[in-house]
């Protein structure tokens, strides 16, 4: 099955669906995005202090000072 998006002017939209509904075509509607949900996720996203994030740069740190053994 093939998907396709069409923009159909609001005064024949009733018309093409009709159309396409006879030839067996299944219309699905858009779904509405609910930015309340979005926005709760945004709420929960916590924020990194800088003594949160000097962990991370102290192990960078440590990593790069780290000499390969020589065999």
């Amino acid at each position: 099955m093939e998907r396709l998006t069409i923009e159909i002017p609001e005064s024949k939209s009733a018309l093409v669906k009709q159309i396409l509904e006879a030839l067996g075509v299944v219309i699905k509607a858009k779904k509405q995005a609910n930015t309340g949900d979005f926005r709760k996720k945004l709420a929960d996203v916590t924020v990194w202090s800088e003594d949160d994030l000097k962990v991370f740069e102290e192990s960078k740190i440590a990593f790069e000072r780290l000499k390969p053994q020589q065999w």
